[in-house]
């Protein structure tokens, strides 16, 4: 009767033990699984946050900013992308044309680029990429990148610039002109070309 007991006791400690070894690798397995799937998840998470999607994609659209009911400016663009966040900011991937107008609503000058962002926090515009502002006197101003800064209506560069007037052709590097471009300065004036001069050179 002992004999029975204790072989009986030990069928059961066995029984116990292979579904301990059953179990083990089953359980690792499942926590294998779901680390692996936080691991995945935290990717995902990481992923998104790193990849800065837009907010909003529009195209071909005119963006018209009034004051007073008069028109202030008009921005027309191919493809707008607009981003949120803590730094929220609207790019213009495909070119720029911007219209600024006067007190009156009468157009003053015009900037075309093919790349600018608008920085929303800052109220200012980076525009970059064969840059030309013109203005009502049909002075043109060329350069790679120009900054605009809406709140001090002034626009600024610190690259080379073009300036071609009536009478003339200015080279340079840096400019500080209003948003009008009516009155400007450059910083570093390189050369000038008199376009009148060399006209009646040519007549001679």
């Amino acid at each position: 009767m002992l004999d029975n007991r204790n072989n009986n006791g030990k069928n059961q400690q066995l029984r116990i033990k292979n579904i301990v070894n059953l179990c083990t690798p089953i359980l690792w397995i499942g926590v294998f699984f779901l680390c692996s799937c936080e691991n995945k998840i935290e990717k995902v998470n990481l992923l998104t946050k790193e990849t800065n999607l837009p907010f909003e994609i529009t195209q071909n659209v005119t963006i018209t900013y009034s004051d007073s009911g008069y028109k202030k400016m008009k921005i027309e663009a191919p493809l707008l992308e607009k981003y949120v966040g803590d730094d929220p900011y609207t790019e213009f991937k495909e070119g720029i044309h911007v219209t600024f107008y006067n007190s009156i609503g009468e157009p003053e000058s015009e900037l075309t680029a093919n790349y600018a962002i608008d920085y929303e926090k800052i109220n200012a515009m980076e525009a970059k990429g064969n840059v030309v502002v013109i203005n009502k006197n049909n002075e043109k101003l060329e350069t790679e990148h120009l900054l605009w800064f809406a709140k001090d209506k002034q626009i600024k560069s610190e690259e080379f610039v073009k300036i071609t007037t009536e009478d003339e052709i200015i080279f340079g590097d840096g400019l500080e002109a209003n948003e009008d471009f009516a009155q400007y300065r450059i910083k570093n004036t390189k050369g000038i070309i008199n376009i009148k001069e060399e006209e009646d050179e040519e007549v001679q």
